[in-house]
């Protein structure tokens, strides 16, 4: 799809982006009184957040999770990978497929805080760990604390995956992708927002946005 395209797609999609933006406000604020949850969220997100100011970047950490994410996400569209690199100056995937949710996805899906949920899942199943929810909730925190301040970290920088989409294109996936992980996430993490409620106020907000767009013009 040439990137003119793209370009009319992203502007048509503004009005989700304002809707997304104002439903994620509504789900924190239904989920504001979730104190046990947040405390350890934050303070997780915190200590991640003053690792990264204070120390080196643990780019190889960061890479590799990179390249993994659009491994994971080609095997997900039904696509090979036939070379794989990652090391701390960077990496790269050969694939056979590939497609804008491919190339963009390690900026929305944070690999790692899925890999938390999913190990805490299991430990959970196996050997019942109740008594360690704090914990799950502390490494989730920096885990995502990990994927928004090293990608806000990468993004200084020029980069093939959103240079190939489109400038415009790229950030409206990115932020839209980053804000659809955070109306699932926070209803199924805090449970005080159903995650069809949540995304019915996303459509809801983005209607009220293009019936405001239609009255001023």
């Amino acid at each position: 799809m040439p990137k003119w395209c793209k370009t009319i797609i992203a502007i048509l999609l503004l009005p989700a982006c304002v809707g997304a933006a104002s439903a994620l406000w509504m789900v924190l604020r239904r989920s504001g009184d979730a104190d046990t949850i947040w405390v350890a969220f934050l303070s997780g997100a915190a200590c991640w957040v003053t690792i990264y100011l204070l120390l080196p970047k643990p780019m190889w950490i960061y890479v590799l999770g990179h390249e993994l994410t659009h491994v994971l996400w080609t095997w997900l569209f039904g696509g090979k990978v036939k070379k794989f690199k990652a090391s701390a100056s960077g990496g790269h995937v050969v694939v056979n497929k590939s497609n804008f949710v491919i190339a963009l996805a390690p900026y929305f899906f944070p690999l790692y805080a899925v890999l938390v949920v999913l190990l805490f899942l299991a430990g959970h199943w196996l050997w019942n760990w109740r008594h360690y929810v704090v914990w799950f909730h502390l490494l989730l925190g920096a885990a995502y604390a990990f994927h928004v301040t090293l990608n806000w970290h990468i993004l200084k920088h020029d980069q093939s995956d959103i240079s190939d989409q489109g400038y415009l294109f790229s950030a409206v996936i990115i932020f839209l992708g980053n804000i659809v992980v955070l109306l699932v996430g926070i209803p199924l993490l805090v449970s005080k927002v159903g995650v069809l409620t949540a995304l019915g106020w996303w459509l809801q907000c983005t209607g009220e946005t293009l019936r405001w767009l239609g009255r001023i013009w």
